[in-house]
């Protein structure tokens, strides 16, 4: 099956349907692009299918800051406006514009 075209875009705010996190996604993968062990750590019940794209998102929650690796199935637009307080994200990004940050433009010396 031919890998579908992602629905979310580097830079945007998401939030995961089921659990309560949010982040920014700084990077895609066309289809599941992980470990086997990984993927059979997730709940049968909960477990996305692989033909689908895998964001990977600078991740928070109400206690801390991690990288997540979540299915496009389990994403949703975040429409909260509020920016990502994860402290890697001002590495890459820079403000953000109707909840989508700008990719930091690279200065070579």
């Amino acid at each position: 099956m031919k890998a579908r075209e992602a629905k979310f875009q580097i830079g945007q705010i998401v939030r995961h349907r089921i659990y309560p996190f949010r982040g920014v996604i700084f990077d895609v993968d066309p289809e599941y692009d992980n470990t086997e062990e990984w993927w059979n750590s997730i709940p049968e019940e909960t477990r996305p299918r692989k033909d689908q794209p895998f964001y990977h998102l600078f991740a928070e929650n109400d206690e801390t800051e991690y990288v997540a690796y979540v299915s496009e199935q389990n994403l949703v637009a975040d429409e909260s406006g509020q920016p990502v307080r994860h402290p890697q994200v001002n590495e890459l990004f820079d403000i953000v514009e109707d909840g989508i940050y700008r990719t930091r433009e690279r200065t070579s010396h």
